[in-house]
């Protein structure tokens, strides 16, 4: 590696609480690895400079130690405050911020012992020093109700609440579509159109219907709410939409890309009232090939707002009351059931992912308190809606992508060929393989083991394994083509009440309606740009958003487990370490068993197949056995649940299960 190389590579720290990182570097297809003493007290998120001394071998990332920090990407921490009689500290929630915070007595303001606060950092740490800080905001005593999520705000900077003069816009947009510009789209309101959602949702931006030719295609008629009818570029609702690029979601409350006022308001297609909308009508084959597709602004009138709920009860028989409540529209729902799995079938064929990773579902008492976790459960009623706005993304894409507008897909590329090696040495140990070369990387061949594992005991366990290997989705302004639903194009379309970039893109199909499908040069130069900047904008928003309720989500978790100290169950073992095994019980709570915790042995960890063996006993455990568990810590405050293993002579030893990794046939 030449010297220049090794001068000037910059990048974004990511740091793990064990005190290691890594670097994200614009260009380089895999992170750099940081060395805990190649650290050099840079911190989660910084702009830091690097020399890269090792060289990528096989899986094991290239290494790099970190020689200048460019710019701190943290000046504000939330935490814990502890007082002393002369000075406090805090403990930051985030535990890859790697230190305490220092607090002299004249900076603590009226926080006292057990407060989560908000410490803003007078002096990063240096030379074996703390970092020092000051008490700029008192959040509320660690027990008091909805500290714990307005703590998950703050430390991932999520606008809360909208500036008064995004609110006084919001508030100014009338509640009525403007009945002049009618004329100018397709009037759909005598059609029966039906929303269907949770039946707690409040924004709802999709609506669907679907009919049949008399040559016997079928006709897919998808509606969004035209956000961008209301939301004009360059106003302060979009440039407020622009900074949140996505609304959070966390239990109890929402905090949404825009205001109450259109999410819930104007913008959602609420039963019974006159809405502005995009529309993307597609016929369809018995096949399942959208033969040709048309999008064009419409006014529409949602027939019915209908719940997964009670769409699955209809379409499988399964309620009396509910199919006499919607007797006259049950066979729009029958023919909906048969395009979903005809379309479902087409996805299957051509290599599409169906992952079995279950969602958690977190009940909240009035108090904010988590009172039951157990598994989201879906119905093939939301596999309709799945299919219908894929279907419908993936043909608003293609057009758009052909025209050569300027937009921004949602791209998800190919794994790397060494990641599916390493999830291929798991696999062997059940006789199965990724049938894969360096180049020939088809999403088929993912889909092809997971449909020979299905219904069996490793079903969700090789879905999260495979999930592992993909890379991360994100947006762009040049389409790549989506791996995971094993497409040529693909774009999110469909929630621009949620997300900027669907919003953007509505923006560019309206123009390009308005203008008949041609723009000047300067102005698809100008939208080329925001598609770029807005697409990179709105992928980070997105990380923020996923890291925030991933931690709003462990935290409930772990507040649910606290009074089930001592308590037994049965789960699967999710993921094997270099320090232990993580295990996953039917509701989705997963805890962690150190090898201190699994009894009184040695255990040898084989890093290639993912195991451990007793070196005593010879007990190997192995990604997807079953184990039966005691719990002895929750802690909400750490984010953190512990198990330990407990003895069952009716376990089954899964020694002879194994192969020899050395006859494996190619």
């Amino acid at each position: 590696m030449s010297k220049k190389k090794k001068q000037k590579i910059e990048g974004i720290f990511r740091a793990n609480e064990k005190g290691f990182g890594f670097v994200e570097v614009e260009g380089l297809e895999e992170d750099l690895f940081i060395p805990p003493n190649s650290v050099n007290k840079a911190l989660d998120g910084d702009t830091v400079q690097v020399n890269i001394y090792k060289k990528k071998e096989g899986t094991k990332r290239a290494e790099a130690k970190i020689v200048k920090i460019v710019k701190r990407e943290r000046e504000n921490i939330v935490g814990i405050f502890q007082k002393s009689k002369n000075f406090g500290f805090v403990v930051p929630d985030d535990k890859k911020f790697g230190t305490d915070i220092f607090i002299s007595k004249s900076k603590c303001k009226e926080a006292k012992s057990n407060d989560k606060v908000i410490a803003k950092i007078i002096k990063y740490p240096e030379k074996g020093k703390n970092a020092e800080g000051e008490i700029i905001e008192v959040l509320g005593n660690i027990n008091q109700a909805g500290v714990d999520m307005l703590s998950v705000i703050k430390e991932f900077d999520l606008p809360n609440e909208f500036p008064s003069f995004v609110k006084e816009e919001a508030e100014s947009i009338p509640q009525e579509i403007n009945k002049k510009d009618i004329k100018n789209r397709k009037d759909l309101r005598d059609n029966i159109i039906f929303t269907i959602d949770g039946e707690d949702a409040k924004d709802l931006d999709d609506a669907i219907c679907v009919s049949k030719n008399e040559d016997g295609n079928y006709v897919l008629d998808v509606h969004i709410a035209d956000v961008s009818y209301y939301v004009k570029e360059g106003s302060k609702l979009d440039k407020e939409a622009i900074k949140r690029g996505t609304s959070v979601y966390m239990f109890d409350r929402v905090i949404p890309m825009l205001p109450f006022e259109l999410s819930n308001g104007i913008c959602s297609l609420n039963a019974g009232k006159d809405r502005f909308a995009l529309s993307c009508s597609m016929e369809i084959n018995r096949k399942g090939n959208v033969i040709s597709a048309d999008v064009y602004k419409s006014v529409i009138r949602v027939t019915e707002r209908m719940t997964y709920t009670n769409v699955n009860k209809i379409i499988n028989d399964l309620d009396e009351e509910v199919l006499k409540r919607y007797e006259k529209y049950i066979s729009y729902f029958k023919l909906m059931e048969e395009l979903a799995l005809i379309l479902k079938n087409r996805r299957l064929t051509q290599g599409y992912l169906n992952l079995d990773i279950p969602e958690s579902k977190i009940v909240l008492d009035e108090n904010g308190r988590a009172i039951e976790v157990k598994k989201y459960e879906t119905t093939f009623a939301n596999e309709i809606i799945e299919q219908f706005m894929l279907t419908a993304n993936e043909s608003i894409a293609e057009k758009f992508y052909w025209l050569e507008a300027p937009f921004i897909y949602r791209v998800h590329e190919e794994p790397d060929y060494d990641k599916i090696q390493e999830t291929n040495k798991f696999l062997f140990n059940i006789g199965e393989k990724i049938k894969v070369t360096k180049d020939n990387i088809k999403p088929k061949a993912f889909a092809e083991v997971l449909d020979k594992l299905k219904e069996t005991e490793y079903e969700k366990v090789i879905s999260t394994l495979i999930l592992r290997t993909l890379k991360l989705a994100r947006y762009e302004s040049e389409n790549k083509g989506h791996f995971g639903i094993a497409s040529k194009y693909y774009c999110h379309f469909t929630s621009p009440i949620r997300r900027y970039p669907d919003l953007f893109i509505h923006r560019v199909i309206s123009e390009y309606i308005e203008n008949n499908y041609v723009l000047s040069e300067d102005r698809m130069a100008e939208l080329e740009s925001k598609s770029e900047k807005y697409a990179e904008s709105s992928t980070e928003a997105e990380k923020n958003a996923t890291k925030a309720e991933r931690d709003a989500e462990d935290i409930k978790k772990a507040e649910f487990m606290e009074d089930k100290i001592g308590e037994e169950y049965l789960g699967i073992v999710s993921s094997i370490t270099g320090f232990g095994m993580f295990v996953e019980l039917e509701s989705t709570v997963e805890g962690l068993i150190r090898f201190e915790n699994m009894g009184n042995e040695y255990f040898i960890y084989d890093e290639n197949r993912k195991t451990l063996t007793g070196e005593r006993t010879n007990r190997r455990f192995k990604i997807g056995d079953q184990v039966k568990i005691r719990v002895i810590e929750a802690n909400k405050l750490l984010r953190k649940i512990a198990f330990e293993l407990v003895a069952d002579k009716n376990v089954v030893e899964y020694d002879m299960y194994f192969k020899d990794e050395d006859n494996e046939e190619e």
